[in-house]
């Protein structure tokens, strides 16, 4: 890859592996690992995914990585270590580190208003719906960067409802790869936001209009400054936003029909460069490379002497950003869960359903992949599977085995 064209990755993987320890050095159980990959065995073979890759890392080493199943339901393989996976959302907290390292440059500021970068902005309404119409109303407040960060936006995803306003967003080519992110962030802005900035956290197409920002502060493609300042410094030489044909027999794939509701799955071509660099859900990547991302954030913002983005300016990204008078949305958030800067954020020991602690934080894709930090027990873990409607429940599964395998 280079910083030029954010290219396709090479045909012989190029990143370099953290390293590795016996799993009882690093505080965590063998046997509580091997209970991690046994669940997932049997999920395999109960047939709800094709395969997945599971990696616990503690104290700066793996003390676990293992690949299950079957990289894709039409081939053979076997699930592999370098596997390559469409990651989807697992972009979001990348371009996040991104937008922030600007802000380290001075280069922009968080309580600045978007339509400063992208002037389209500027004459945004909120649709409020009235008896089956929508009325549109002014703004109270301009739309922030830090809006888009967290998710208080207004801008919103056309799959997660069926409001009013996210039935204008099914009308458009907003999920066409063959956009631009210049002409994405023109659509957006030419729609009603679906409530007024800061008031509701509504999982939405933020991160995009982030990475647009990149571009318009940097002068460079989105890949161009993510591969320049981020993915090439970490070595993750396999993450971009699409990757070459030689990689082909490297592609996990999911199941054509859904083995839970009969629906057909269809996901983007990994091999098809696309026109538009989605931050929001557009990179593919395997399981070494993110977790070299991973490694970086657990280590506050640096990895093998390279410091991708400072201590404190971390530590505000993993922290809660949400205040009491903001209403949730929707259930990608569990109860004690708020939300940073990229990436979700525990703020309770109980309440949420399923283990961890206060102060981990995460994200994960739609396909099926997922990722946590735990700076209290120096743990990571990264899950990659690509069976999109089962993404709930092995989120549970991975993060119920992982704490229970901790010394």
């Amino acid at each position: 890859m280079t910083a030029q064209t954010a290219a396709k990755p090479t045909s012989v993987p190029q990143t370099p592996p953290l390293p590795e320890a016996r799993p009882d050095t690093l505080g965590l159980s063998p046997a509580g690992l091997q209970r991690l990959s046994d669940a997932f065995k049997r999920e395999v073979d109960k047939g709800t995914m094709p395969g997945a890759t599971i990696m616990v890392a503690r104290r700066g080493k793996i003390g676990w990585f293992d690949a299950v199943g079957r990289q894709s339901p039409d081939s053979p393989a076997g699930m592999a270590r370098d596997s390559i996976f469409r990651i989807f959302s697992m972009t979001k907290p990348i371009v996040s580190v991104g937008i922030m390292m600007l802000l380290e440059e001075g280069r922009l500021v968080l309580n600045e208003p978007v339509a400063k970068f992208i002037p389209e902005f500027a004459d945004q309404k909120v649709g409020i719906e009235n008896n089956g119409k929508l009325d549109l109303v002014p703004l109270e407040r301009p739309m922030t960067i830090q809006d888009l960060l967290r998710h208080t936006s207004g801008i919103t995803y056309d799959h997660t409802g069926n409001s009013l306003v996210q039935q204008l967003y099914r009308e458009t080519r907003l999920r066409s790869r063959k956009i631009t992110n210049a002409e994405h962030a023109t659509i957006v802005a030419s729609l009603p936001l679906i409530c007024q900035p800061g008031a509701e956290w509504n999982y939405s197409r933020s991160t995009d209009i982030l990475g647009r920002i990149i571009e318009v502060v940097t002068g460079k493609s989105l890949g161009a400054f993510l591969t320049e300042r981020i993915l090439a410094p970490l070595q993750m030489a396999e993450t971009a936003f699409f990757t070459g044909e030689e990689n082909a027999a490297r592609l996990a794939e999911p199941f054509a029909v859904d083995p839970w509701n009969g629906e057909k799955i269809q996901l983007f071509n990994m091999l098809e460069k696309p026109a538009m660099e989605s931050g929001g859900g557009g990179l593919v990547s395997t399981t070494m490379d993110y977790a070299r991302f991973c490694q970086m954030l657990l280590n506050g913002g640096a990895l093998d002497s390279v410091r991708i983005v400072g201590r404190k300016t971390l530590e505000l990204m993993a922290s809660e950003h949400l205040t009491p008078n903001v209403k949730i949305q929707g259930t990608l958030l569990a109860p004690g869960h708020g939300f940073g800067l990229g990436f979700a954020v525990r703020t309770a020991p109980g309440i949420a359903s399923f283990s961890g602690s206060v102060g981990q934080f995460y994200w994960s894709g739609m396909a099926g992949t997922f990722f946590f930090i735990d700076p209290k027990e120096e743990l990571f873990a990264v899950f990659m599977s690509q069976a999109p409607n089962q993404r709930d429940y092995t989120r549970t599964l991975v993060r119920n085995l992982v704490y229970a395998a901790i010394d």
